[in-house]
């Protein structure tokens, strides 16, 4: 059966060092949010003269959010109706507290959970602490916002819940505090290869 397997949580989490690590083991393909929304926002946010590195503020919100992740769904469905499995890497904080969201996607290509095994990691780190000293250690353009606007930033760290109807045992809770280890990419492909 295709798979759907999500890589969600906050920024600084490290779920696309643990989604590339399984994509280069495993094979589908890779559809990172920021990789596949990054020409577009360069150019509306240079368009509009402000940061074109921006990635959190208001305005970015507003006129450039929803663009990366409609250009990351589509990829990612269009994969799935080739049998091909397909993992997708973003925060996704709007969608994962929408209990429609999941079906609605499926449904564009007249498909379910019934026959796309749906996986969601959802990485964080155990402290705002944590969060900060990652992000400020990988030394990223794009985090100069959150860097500089970090009260007002550190609020989306926050751990949420997936509100998708599925079985419970899809869903996994990963805490990558430490570094990359070959036993978290074990554990990640034993639950994303088991079947519910």
């Amino acid at each position: 059966m295709r798979k759907l397997i999500f890589f969600i949580g906050p920024a600084g989490a490290g779920k696309t060092t643990l989604a590339k690590a399984y994509a280069s083991k495993r094979g589908g393909a890779f559809l990172d949010m920021d990789t596949l929304l990054r020409p577009a926002a360069v150019a509306l946010m240079t368009l509009a003269e402000k940061d074109p590195e921006d990635r959190d503020s208001p305005f970015y919100k507003q006129h450039c959010r929803d663009l990366g992740y409609r250009i990351t769904m589509n990829a990612a469905l269009e994969n799935l109706t080739l049998g091909l499995d397909a993992i997708v890497i973003g925060p996704f904080t709007r969608e994962i507290n929408d209990p429609l969201w999941l079906n609605q996607e499926l449904s564009t290509i007249n498909a379910s959970t019934d026959d796309v095994m749906v996986k969601a990691v959802y990485v964080y780190l155990p402290s705002e602490e944590a969060y900060h000293s990652r992000i400020s250690g990988r030394g990223s353009a794009l985090d100069v916002w959150k860097l500089d606007n970090w009260e007002q930033f550190s609020p989306s760290l926050t751990r949420s819940e997936i509100r998708w109807p599925v079985d419970p045992a899809s869903i996994l809770y990963l805490d990558n505090s430490g570094p990359f280890t070959s036993e978290k990419l074990e554990m990640l492909e034993k639950f994303i290869d088991r079947v519910n």
